[in-house]
């Protein structure tokens, strides 16, 4: 899939995704860390529901100013789920979701799996983003890692579940380019929202 690197609605993006990150950092800023623990154990709690009917979930290692899925993949470890996170060979590469724990360190300055490690296909897999909208348009870096990768999972019938900080879900619409997967809902430490 080719994601151009600029049309009208990417401009948009452009905006909203430096104000959303700015909503995120000051609300980041704001918190100890201690309630920064208790609100990402919060979250766990919110996608207990999802994780118990899930056999695979597919999460990631979050970067600093993004919430942790970091309890919600230890609870879905400790009910028998397979975890796996987003692989990279190489910087032009898609991501694949393999199984394991990320040990070692991607070509995105992110941790992995080994790339030996078996691919797998969640059928729950847990999104980063930047920012959501009322109908599960997600906002994520704009490097279009996830638009390349979540089409296909969503044919293989996962459950595409954004989750971040209640801040990042917008009251406006964001603009949707033709190669966005809307989300199925959002999850924060303050509940889940199902779009569909």
């Amino acid at each position: 899939m080719v994601v151009p690197s600029l049309s009208p609605a990417s401009a948009d993006k452009v905006a909203l995704r430096r104000q959303a990150r700015e909503r995120r950092r000051a609300f980041i800023e704001q918190l100890d860390p201690q309630d920064r623990d208790k609100l990402e154990v919060a979250l766990a709690g919110q996608l207990a529901p999802l994780i118990s009917r899930s056999r695979i979930i597919g999460g990631y290692c979050h970067l600093p100013s993004e919430v942790s899925p970091l309890p919600a993949m230890q609870l879905a470890a400790d009910g028998g789920a397979t975890l796996a996170f987003p692989a990279f060979a190489d910087h032009q590469s898609v991501f694949r979701f393999l199984a394991g724990d990320p040990v070692e360190p991607g070509p995105w300055a992110c941790f992995q799996p080994p790339l030996t490690s078996p691919e797998v296909f969640p059928d729950l897999v847990l999104v980063p983003l930047v920012a959501i909208d009322g109908k599960g348009t997600r906002l994520g870096q704009g490097k279009g890692h996830y638009d390349r990768v979540l089409a296909r999972l969503r044919e293989r019938g996962a459950l595409l579940i954004g989750v971040g900080w209640q801040v990042q879900k917008l009251k406006e619409q964001i603009p949707a380019d033709p190669w966005d997967v809307p989300l199925d809902g959002f999850a924060s430490p303050d509940g889940v929202e199902m779009f569909r």
